[in-house]
């Protein structure tokens, strides 16, 4: 803190700003495809349905915290769960432009 001024550096008031936001619940979503159907084909769906998405398999997630896309990966095990191991980061300046 600045003796003279009061002021905290701005290193020091980012770093502040950014332990309070480290708590804070976020919702982060995967996304593997998607797929449009009609009132009669989603009704039509029973247990041993397979729904065709617009996704080959052999393409990267989509991984989305907020509804926002902020990268790209692939399906893995970690034990007897899922996860994703992230390979793509989308730049802030790209998400803006979104």
């Amino acid at each position: 803190m600045n003796a003279i001024t009061g002021d905290m550096p701005v290193d020091g008031a980012v770093a502040a700003n950014f332990r309070l936001l480290q708590d804070v619940d976020v919702r982060l979503t995967v996304e593997i495809g998607s797929t449009h159907l009609t009132l009669r084909e989603l009704l039509a769906l029973g247990e041993s349905s397979v729904i065709e998405l617009d996704r080959q398999a052999n393409e990267l997630l989509d991984v989305f915290v907020n509804g926002t896309l902020i990268g790209r990966g692939e399906v893995v095990t970690v034990g007897d769960r899922f996860g994703v191991r992230m390979t793509e980061l989308v730049s802030p300046e790209k998400r803006a432009a979104r």
